[in-house]
């Protein structure tokens, strides 16, 4: 820390205890300076020859004691014993901690160069802008005074000089940077003295682009603003440094942050909050999505206003893809009865979608058809999130249907490649809604698309007893055909093999056709047995028996719906929501519609061979 000593003769100001101060000298004190509660036994000479306002204070004839009391002199009486003790000429030090109240009563007191040349307004200059302002860690300290002292400091430009001195010094190139500084984070292999000498010569240190962050977590919230928006200013500074600075600092402020549900405050706190998410950089990714969700959960418990809010969502919403499903669970406020703010999320996914809507039409340059156009990968991504989401929240039994079916169908379908995670969410809320009515059901149910289904999910979904029968049948329908598909392909595929084989000459071998006949059938076994699970009817003899003509019918095509439907109906025949009135709208399936298996041409060729 940089320090300056004035003056030459010894202190002899000597105090008693109760705030009374004496000078310690042969002649007589003959002027007393009350400041607040203490006294000051000085003489008048030494007084009036540096302090121009004593001498309109103090009158010229007359040797009587004089009185004089001062209320406003900032600093109070710490800074006005060095301004006494400047003028007796006593050694007095100067330091980053007191220099800012020695220079405001200094120009209170009229200690300028008219009333004496290297009078203490002049010296303390020479100090600050010599001294103290060159030094990082100074100005920041001398900053953080300045607040006391106002508004003296910030009329004689005091506050303005440290801001510029602190964040000239963020903004230059950190090959410059040759003072000290406080970092404690995650050094780089040269910061900790791991790096081997090149060629002989030891690596200069490498200065982290961050390394300012740490030292100015110590600063008020209104100083920290006014430094954050110099080095914006100046552009010099990444804005994700920016951003990581601001997130240093809300840490260090509040640290109950990254434990939300515990967090609380005053009207103090409320303002540091708004006052940080003004401060936050307008570029999508300065900060993390994580970091933002929790500037949203706290302003959202704290009641932070609107404004506040709606620019946290609309951040949130641009960047939403790096969301966890652990950061969207925001719990509601008093006076709701859900656990989770559903309704804060789903303004949030709206947002993105209108967001990605407009990119999507900016990048086609000009309208975009949901229909037609694919979606993009935040959008994929977003859609697998509140998937997430939707069977974290399903788990609550105050969630009205109407919010969790508006926020699952915010996200369109095409959106879902695969319909697992959608699935999952409504088997949870089904669950947990045994109550639910047969309409909503069929509601719910109607936002998957059972082709996009994967087998796991497909064979769990044949056997849950809370999807309404119409879906079963299009998941056994799907399946049935899928499987059908794939083992078509494959015995074409091993058809026109064995056909190349004949046409280049070569023998034929019997047996390696029969292992290629016998893959398909293996093949479609293996696709039919999730679908064989839901039969569950039938006995253990009846199985044993039949062992044999079941693995030929699944060889010439394997279950069909129609098998399985009847399979399911004789076996759930009396569940209440499967009964007679979803049964209807389960539309049967044509015998013709049934995908057939095209025999192998290899196969087929041998026997005529």
């Amino acid at each position: 820390m940089k320090f300056m000593k004035l003056g030459s003769n010894p202190d002899t100001f000597q105090g008693d205890g109760n705030e009374v101060s004496i000078v310690a000298s042969e002649l007589v004190s003959d002027i007393t300076v009350r400041i607040g509660t203490a006294k000051f036994y000085l003489h008048k000479f030494p007084l009036l020859s540096k302090c121009a306002r004593f001498q309109k204070l103090i009158p010229t004839t007359g040797d009587e004691n004089i009185d004089i009391h001062i209320h406003d002199i900032p600093g109070g009486a710490k800074a006005f014993e060095i301004c006494a003790k400047f003028c007796y000429g006593m050694i007095v030090t100067l330091n980053a901690y007191n220099v800012i109240a020695a220079r405001c009563a200094a120009e209170y007191l009229e200690m300028n160069e008219t009333v004496d040349k290297g009078n203490l307004i002049y010296k303390i200059d020479v100090f600050l802008s010599s001294s103290i302002f060159r030094s990082w860690k100074d100005s920041i300290i001398v900053l953080g005074t300045t607040k006391a002292h106002l508004p003296w400091a910030e009329d004689l430009k005091l506050v303005s000089h440290c801001i510029d001195s602190v964040a000239s010094k963020a903004s230059i190139d950190v090959s410059k940077v040759e003072w000290s500084y406080t970092y404690n984070r995650k050094k780089l292999p040269t910061e900790n003295g791991n790096d081997s000498p090149w060629n002989g010569v030891k690596q200069q240190q490498l200065v982290p682009k961050d390394w300012w962050i740490e030292d100015l977590t110590d600063l008020d919230i209104d100083a920290y603003k006014q430094v954050i928006t110099a080095i914006k200013a100046k552009g010099m500074v990444a804005k994700d440094v920016i951003g990581e600075a601001i997130k240093a600092y809300t840490y260090k402020k509040l640290p109950s942050l990254s434990k939300v549900s515990m967090i609380h405050g005053d009207a103090k706190v409320r303002a540091m909050l708004v006052t940080i998410t003004c401060l936050l950089p307008s570029e999508k990714g300065s900060v993390s999505c994580s970091f933002l969700l929790k500037l949203l959960k706290a302003t959202n418990l704290l009641k932070c206003g609107e404004m506040c809010r709606k620019e946290l969502m609309k951040r949130i919403a641009r960047q939403l893809e790096e969301a966890s499903v652990s950061d969207l669970l925001i719990p509601t406020v008093d006076g709701d009865t859900t656990v989770y703010d559903i309704d804060l999320i789903l303004s949030i996914v709206e947002e993105f979608v209108r967001q990605d809507c407009k990119n999507a039409q900016k990048h086609n340059g000009g309208e975009v058809n949901d229909h037609v156009s694919a979606p993009s990968a935040s959008m994929i991504t977003v859609a697998k999130i509140v998937d997430g989401y939707l069977a974290e929240v399903a788990k609550d039994p105050n969630i009205p249907v109407y919010k969790f079916f508006s926020l699952a169908e915010t996200v369109s379908g095409n959106s879902r490649p695969v319909h697992d995670g959608l699935y999952c969410a409504i088997d949870m809320y089904l669950k947990e809604h045994p109550g639910l009515g047969k309409s909503d059901k069929k509601r719910l149910c109607a936002l998957m698309d059972c082709k996009k289904l994967s087998p796991d999910a497909c064979a769990h979904a044949v056997q849950n007893e809370r999807l309404p029968l119409r879906i079963v049948v299009q998941v056994l329908y799907h399946e049935q055909t899928r499987a059908s598909a794939a083992a078509t392909i494959r015995a074409d595929s091993i058809g026109i093999g064995s056909y190349e084989s004949s046409r280049s000459g070569a023998t034929t071998n019997t047996e390696d056709e029969w292992d290629g006949v016998m893959a398909v059938e293996d093949l479609s076994l293996s696709k039919t047995t999730k679908l064989d699970k839901c039969d569950t009817a039938g006995t253990d003899a009846e199985k044993n028996h039949g062992g044999n003509k079941a693995a030929n019918g699944r060889v010439k095509g394997g279950v069909t719906p129609k098998k399985a439907l009847r399979k399911m109906m004789s076996s759930k025949g009396q569940a209440g929501e499967r009964s007679s009135s979803d049964s209807s709208d389960s539309a049967i399936l044509p015998s013709q519609e049934h995908p057939k298996r095209t025999p192998a041409r290899s196969t087929t060729k041998s026997a005529a061979a």
